[in-house]
């Protein structure tokens, strides 16, 4: 691992790296007022479209506009092929992982991953055993958070197989560029983004019940408190599927149903955006008020389908996440195209051990979390916060991973200041149904403030459109 950043835009002389040739001779010659001009525009026209994310436990109002970069992050078409070949293998290799978990346990038989860290996961879903599902897939939409540290080098920082969300952000960020900026498009080959909810759609319908050849699709939205409420209604305009909460659709006679002004009508595939525990009070959270009481007998009958499955989230477990390169040898004879990042299991003697000694250089994580909560960066950290965090690891380590502090990639990004590096991270996303595949762009988070290294837009960061350059 690298201590300095690299830097995508600038090799180590100063000179323009070949992908940001094109784009580095506009901004040499745009000036800052200008820059500052589309910058408000941008921010105006997400005001107007609404795109907003929620902030839980925020005193200040829970409603943020997301920060937008205007400066694109480049990739050329040989970095492209790597990292979505890299992490269209990973999701090929996740989804052999589910199955075989919750049917034969070949992978825990051979102890290539240890049993208990599966059976005994808070996501792996006993419900789900031997139910057979279409083509196999259980994770039908997945995020996997990409970090670079050199010229060569993507690494896979982290597996979101659940409900995985940003993907509006990507699509909305190009629709932006394309309005503040044309003539930058007509300067570069820039790959189009715009068909993903057209193949979004076709791997919905894909996964319908056996039989169904014209499947209703609906997506469902916790409602209007969830943070990635927007998501959840651009989406389905987008694919033209129904936007449904769970009071919205109701089970009868091995059926789910949707209530609408012409009666109720079938529903063969549910985009779901419901955590697990929320979908049936029937068979999970007895107080939800977001699912669809029988919805798991009707699933389990293999009369709708759900994406993405019940129990996927076993996958994306940070404690499961280390193994996941031999899943790759194990079920596809492959050699991992992106590596994981070097982590130490805590639940190992040795490694705790490791960590404890050297906390002050790591970043450590409860193995549940997410979006930059409950996280350790050891290097930032107060001598207080520090020892309060090595408290939390002493009474249960089996609930932490850690990883050597990064030295993420730089990206130019347009502040107060003007155009500075900033730290970014990639967010390419996988859809599985009759095919596997990947669109040529991905959501690029920004840690907008300085030196930091939290790309999350709850901890302060932002979001950029990034360019993937054809060939």
């Amino acid at each position: 691992m690298r201590k300095s950043p690299f830097d995508e835009m600038h090799g180590q002389r100063g000179e323009i790296r070949a992908a940001y040739r094109e784009f580095g001779n506009w901004l040499h010659s745009t000036s800052v007022e200008r820059l500052s001009e589309r910058h408000r525009q941008a921010d105006l026209l997400f005001r107007r479209l609404g795109i907003t994310f929620t902030v839980y436990g925020d005193t200040d109002g829970t409603e943020r506009l997301i920060p937008f970069d205007i400066i694109p992050r480049i990739l050329d078409a040989s970095e492209w092929r790597k990292v979505g070949g890299g992490v269209t293998q990973r999701v090929r290799a996740l989804n052999a992982f589910l199955h075989d978990v919750y049917h034969d346990q070949e992978i825990l038989k051979a102890g290539v991953v240890p049993a208990d860290l599966v059976l005994n996961n808070a996501a792996y879903r006993p419900e789900m055993k031997g139910l057979d599902l279409p083509r196999r897939i259980y994770t039908h939409v997945a995020g996997i958070d990409v970090v670079r540290v050199d010229a060569e080098d993507f690494f896979v920082l982290e597996d979101n197989t659940r409900t995985p969300s940003g993907v509006s952000y990507m699509l909305e960020n190009r629709q932006t560029m394309m309005r503040l900026f044309p003539e930058l498009f007509a300067r570069n080959r820039v790959a189009p983004v715009d068909h993903y909810p057209d193949l979004l759609l076709r791997t919905l319908r894909s996964m319908a019940p056996a039989g169904i050849d014209d499947p209703a699709v609906v997506l469902l939205t916790p409602g209007h408190f969830n943070s990635a409420y927007f998501e959840h209604c651009f989406l389905a305009q987008e694919m033209g599927i129904e936007l449904a909460e769970g009071q919205d659709l109701f089970v009868d006679d091995g059926t789910v149903f949707m209530r609408t002004t012409e009666g109720p009508k079938r529903v063969d595939v549910i985009y779901r955006r419901i955590d697990d525990d929320f979908l049936d009070p029937k068979t999970f959270r007895p107080d939800s008020m977001l699912g669809v009481p029988g919805l798991m007998s009707v699933y389990r009958a293999g009369r709708v389908a759900l994406a993405n499955a019940v129990g996927a989230g076993v996958a994306d477990d940070k404690a499961v996440y280390p193994y996941v390169p031999d899943m790759i040898r194990f079920y596809l004879s492959e050699e991992p195209i992106l590596k994981n990042v070097p982590t130490w299991v805590l639940r190992k003697p040795d490694d705790l051990s490791y960590v404890l000694d050297h906390l002050p250089e790591l970043v450590v994580k409860e193995v549940h979390g997410s979006g930059g909560y409950g996280m350790l960066i050891g290097p930032t950290s107060t001598g207080a916060e520090l020892d309060a965090y090595r408290a939390r690891i002493l009474a249960c380590p089996e609930n932490f991973i850690a990883q050597p502090t990064l030295a993420l990639s730089t990206c130019p990004a347009f502040v107060d200041a003007g155009v500075v590096p900033r730290h970014v991270d990639l967010r390419p996303y996988v859809l599985s149904g009759e095919e596997t595949v990947v669109v040529p762009g991905a959501l690029t988070r920004v840690a907008l403030r300085e030196g930091s290294l939290v790309v999350n837009s709850s901890q302060g960061g932002g979001t950029k459109d990034t360019w993937v350059l054809e060939e």
